[in-house]
């Protein structure tokens, strides 16, 4: 069984990671944090023209139609370059969630406009601390309103559209809120821009997405998107052990490569398996995503949780590789040491996926 990217897909990979590093140097990844702006525009709507916003939608809704393929092989592309975008928010939450559960007129009204970068989603899931569940939803809907807060949302500070998890009654379901009648305000990070808010909504007009009445619906779009930011999480890991591979064989101590050195390689062996490891996984969660396996929901909590864990190790073993410099604002190294944690957060944390593994390797042992 072979989980690779096919010919054509891989051809395009290397496109598309030429695009990113000739479009993103370190030193334009430096001004668009220093700027304080939330993304890079221009960049956004370059991957708009592109085709890469609307990857996943079909042709007739605006999209390009490229298929999950392609864009499982963008979002490690993304990662990998650290592209200061809101892909992840808008391309594997929003258009997802719309395109699984949302009606004939809500597609064809917002799809487009996402995938021609005119509009930015945000996907508000959390409410402060704790996994997501449908018990502790205190975001409610009634009447066509919508009330709650949300914290942190990433994206949330340049946001147009809103699919926000609440419940109507005893039901969980997402609803579509438009930017005007949210309440947006930037929460401390590690980013330096305001990429994580709190939103809240006040008897804010809101429509209900008619497919995703259910916390299962809930938990099908976050599996999907999990698979896709592991990718993403993916192409971190790599960017960060090859920055410190490049390190290591060019930074001398005691007159030979630090890379030489037990301490070092052994650091780097190990994280160069963590991220393979992660890559494997990744690619089977795609695939069982795609082919409606019965292990999808296992398969995309493994996913996760490998990346998560590649990305974030690979992050600090960079810093470490780099030694007292690593440390420094100068140093590039911080930039995936934040975009690590931030993805590591972004629809639940560590614990969140590892119960939701436990609790598919259980149902798989009753069934």
């Amino acid at each position: 069984m072979d989980f690779d990217f096919s010919e054509d897909v891989k051809q395009m990979r290397q496109e598309a990671a030429r695009f990113l590093r000739n479009r993103l140097p370190p030193d334009v990844l430096r001004r668009s944090l220093n700027s304080g702006e939330p993304y890079d525009r221009e960049l956004w709507l370059a991957l708009a023209q592109m085709g890469w916003l609307g990857a996943a939608i079909p042709e007739q809704l605006g999209g390009s139609g490229l298929g999950y393929e392609t864009l499982c092989m963008l979002a490690g592309e993304i990662g990998h370059a650290l592209a200061p975008v809101p892909f992840s928010s808008s391309v594997y939450l929003v258009a997802e969630a719309l395109l699984l559960f949302g009606s004939d007129e809500q597609k064809q009204r917002w799809l487009p406009r996402i995938a021609d970068g005119s509009v930015v989603g945000a996907f508000a899931l959390a409410e402060g601390m704790g996994a997501p569940s449908a018990r502790h939803l205190r975001t409610v809907f009634a009447d066509g309103k919508l009330t709650g807060a949300k914290a942190p949302v990433f994206d949330g500070a340049e946001a147009d559209l809103f699919v926000v998890v609440g419940r109507a009654g005893e039901e969980a379901g997402l609803y579509l809120v438009e930017r005007e009648h949210a309440a947006v305000a930037p929460l401390r990070s590690l980013e330096v821009a305001p990429i994580a808010t709190r939103v809240s909504f006040e008897n804010a007009p809101a429509e209900p997405l008619p497919g995703a009445g259910r916390w299962r619906a809930i938990e099908r779009l976050l599996e999907r998107a999990a698979v896709l930011f592991a990718f993403e999480q993916v192409g971190g890991a790599q960017g960060a052990l090859d920055m410190a591979v490049a390190h290591a064989r060019e930074r001398f101590a005691f007159g030979r490569p630090i890379g030489s050195f037990q301490a070092v390689k052994h650091q780097l062996a190990d994280i160069y398996v963590a991220t393979e490891l992660a890559r494997s996984n990744a690619y089977f969660g795609a695939w069982s995503l795609d082919h409606d396996s019965a292990d999808s929901s296992q398969a995309a909590a493994t996913a996760r949780l490998a990346a998560t864990e590649a990305f974030e190790r690979a992050a600090a073993q960079n810093i470490q590789t780099h030694g007292g410099m690593g440390f420094t604002w100068e140093s590039p190294c911080h930039f995936y040491y934040r975009r690590a944690k931030r993805l590591a957060g972004q629809i639940g944390g560590p614990r969140y996926w590892r119960n939701r593994l436990v609790g598919a390797l259980a149902s798989r042992e009753a069934a």
